[in-house]
């Protein structure tokens, strides 16, 4: 018979709750936790059991535990886990680093439904939890719906985001939004959710906000204006499982050359789903990229930073880096390692011409923020399916009477784009070189000048040599642009800066040279405009001179990601002296295409505009070529003439004016 009574029980119980604020497990990650802790509840899971982090989670539930990552957005798709990972991540914070931790969610409904279907059943479901609550099943001041208190005296508050009341008093060390972008962008008149959020992290000694949803309509999205604002912002890339080239994995379809692809019945169902790979263009399915996962890393691909599990960081040398302060995630549907690629094919089949359901599927399926204005802006696949054919990289179309050159400028590169100009300004992308190492190298600088001195020719034999270049010294390499524009003519090579407010001209160079060189200021915004509106100029079929029109060839590479940079910019509404102004903004994206067009596009004005290159006078030189003089011309010329020092002979010697 035991000796022990009831209150010596509740004694012990009391005892043992009492000294578990004395204990403290042995440090962990917060993946680390969750696969040894947590747990896939009934009511909130389509499979229940032990929770295993998926190898493209890991980097995500990891980044919201590290300690010295102070900001988290994650731009997602559905049926990625995002819910599950962040019911973890206030497992871990609660149980293991003792934290107080407050979560919003969009409305109040929502937030009560959070707290009954995930918060409940995170409590019963994890043991370490559930012995820090007491309280669990029956009503206790210590747990409502809104807040719940643990023996470890730690807070766990879920509130809805509509009221600003709800933003206000409470003191937490971790902030969380849930579906941000259904959030009010300004909360009863007194700001942003994450700007009253934030402040609850004020005397926090390891604050931590960390914001997810899908995305929404362009402008009002807040959690893609969230995620802009992070310098890092990470893609995951997965090793191709026959060439081993890592990628981040695409939608496709049918007219892509890579990306994901299937088949379909006479029913509209889909049959087969499979992906090709961008590099060596082999096939792997769901499953493959499932096992390849495990070699995936999480890349910024404006930075070059990369990680595996958000604890080690690494630069663009594969060196080890420091941990950034702020990161954002983008990752979508086709990742998951539960939901089959024929499942997401389905959903597409279905969406046919319905807007609605389209808005629905880029959102949460492709986790892709909705561009209203389509109609009127220039789509990269648009361009992609008018390439044509037509000679371009060392020979150039019988219309040409111009070729120039932009040069950007960056940190491990030079980047240059040769475009061919004929008459009305018609512009055709005639060649791409991209030049890799130490932009100060006398090695980088000689390849640069051997592409600037690089012969090109027209079909008819002429040869043709750059007319201008265009190269970017805004940065700190400026005076290595300065040298080179000496070294090799600084009428020919000249460099050039942005302009630092707007509506400045395309070209504005200086009437005298400052320390030897022509610096010249272009108007990027302008240039900007004019060529955006120019790549809306159809391409007629059979071609014919259209004023303007911007070409782009059907070759290897100009493919789809030079594309991307080209159409790169979006205008975006800032605040500029009180006022609501437009401006191009490439939101992350790589935009070197757009740069070198736009530096291009300024060597020809200054060529026009102080160097009196006439491309109405060219266009008549070469539609008379054929004439006996005009071959005599061509006959005589020497191999270091440019096309317009030839113009200049045919018209003396048809009594033209030779321009000056």
């Amino acid at each position: 018979m035991s000796t022990y009574q009831p209150w010596t029980l509740d004694l012990a119980k009391a005892v043992k709750l009492g000294l578990q604020a004395l204990y403290k497990e042995p440090p962990m990650t917060a993946v680390e936790w969750a696969d040894k802790h947590f747990y896939m509840s009934a009511e909130s899971s389509y499979n229940e059991g032990k929770w295993q982090t998926a190898p493209f989670q890991v980097a995500i539930l990891n980044a919201m535990g590290n300690d010295l990552i102070k900001v988290v957005n994650f731009v997602k798709s559905a049926r990625i886990g995002y819910t599950k990972l962040l019911m973890a991540n206030i497992g871990y914070k609660i149980q293991h680093k003792r934290r107080n931790v407050m979560m919003w969610s969009p409305t109040d409904p929502d937030a009560e439904d959070i707290s009954k279907q995930h918060v409940n059943g995170l409590i019963r479901d994890v043991p370490v939890l559930l012995a820090l609550a007491p309280w669990f099943g029956r009503k206790h001041s210590d747990n409502t719906l809104d807040n719940k208190v643990f023996s470890n005296r730690r807070n766990l508050w879920i509130r809805g985001g509509k009221a600003a009341r709800n933003y206000r008093e409470k003191s937490a060390d971790e902030v969380i939004y849930d579906e941000l972008s259904k959030f009010d962008a300004n909360v009863e008149g007194e700001g942003s959710p994450t700007f009253l959020g934030d402040k609850r992290l004020n005397g926090a000694v390891y604050p931590k906000s960390t914001r997810g949803s899908t995305p929404g309509r362009e402008g009002y999205c807040q959690i893609t204006k969230a995620a802009e604002e992070s310098p890092i912002r990470l893609r995951f890339h997965v090793p191709c499982p026959h060439c081993h080239k890592e990628q981040v994995l695409k939608w496709g379809g049918k007219d892509c050359e890579h990306g994901l692809k299937w088949e379909k019945n006479d029913r509209n169902e889909a049959v087969k789903a499979w992906y090709s790979c961008e590099h060596c263009a082999c096939i792997f399915f769901h499953q493959d990229m499932v096992a390849a996962q495990s070699a995936g890393r999480w890349i910024c691909e404006a930075t070059g930073i990369w990680t595996r599990d958000a604890m080690e960081w690494f630069g663009p040398d594969n060196e080890p880096t420091s941990t950034p302060r702020s990161i954002s995630f983008y990752c979508w549907a086709i990742y998951s390692t539960w939901v089959t690629w024929l499942s997401l094919v389905d959903e597409w089949l279905v969406v046919g011409s319905d807007r609605e359901k389209l808005i629905t599927f880029i959102n949460t399926t492709r986790g892709e923020v909705w561009i209203e204005d389509q109609g009127e802006r220039v789509e990269w696949e648009n361009l992609y399916g008018r390439r044509e054919i037509y000679p371009c990289t060392d020979r150039v179309p019988e219309q040409t009477l111009g070729i120039f050159v932009g040069i950007d400028t960056q940190d491990d590169r030079y980047e240059l784009r040769f475009w061919a100009v004929g008459a009305g300004e018609e512009f055709w992308l005639i060649r791409k070189t991209v030049l890799t190492g130490n932009p100060d190298s006398a090695e980088l600088r000689r390849q640069v000048g051997a592409e600037l001195n690089r012969e090109f020719k027209r079909p008819d034999g002429t040869p043709m040599r750059v007319e201008r270049a265009c190269w970017d010294a805004g940065g700190h390499h400026s005076d290595v642009v300065a040298e080179e524009s000496i070294k090799h003519g600084v009428r020919w090579v000249v460099p050039i800066f942005g302009a630092s407010s707007y509506g400045k001209p395309i070209a504005n160079f200086p009437k005298r040279r400052k320390n030897k060189i022509y610096k010249t200021e272009v108007g990027t915004d302008n240039a900007k405009e004019l060529i955006y509106g120019r790549l809306n100029i159809e391409v007629p079929q059979p071609w014919v001179s259209t004023p303007g029109c911007i070409h782009l060839p059907l070759i290897d590479w100009c493919d789809e990601d030079e594309l991307k940079q080209l159409t790169a910019e979006r205008k975006k509404p800032v605040m500029v002296k009180g006022k609501r102004e437009l401006r191009w903004d490439p939101g992350g994206r790589r935009n070197e295409g757009l740069d070198c067009l736009v530096y291009a596009l300024a060597a020809l004005r200054i060529s026009q505009q102080r160097f009196g290159f006439d491309l109405d006078a060219l266009e008549a030189a070469r539609q008379a070529a054929a004439k006996p003089v005009a071959a005599e011309v061509i006959d005589k010329q020497t191999p270091n003439q440019s096309a317009q020092e030839v113009t200049n002979a045919f018209l003396s010697t048809t009594g033209g004016s030779p321009w000056l």
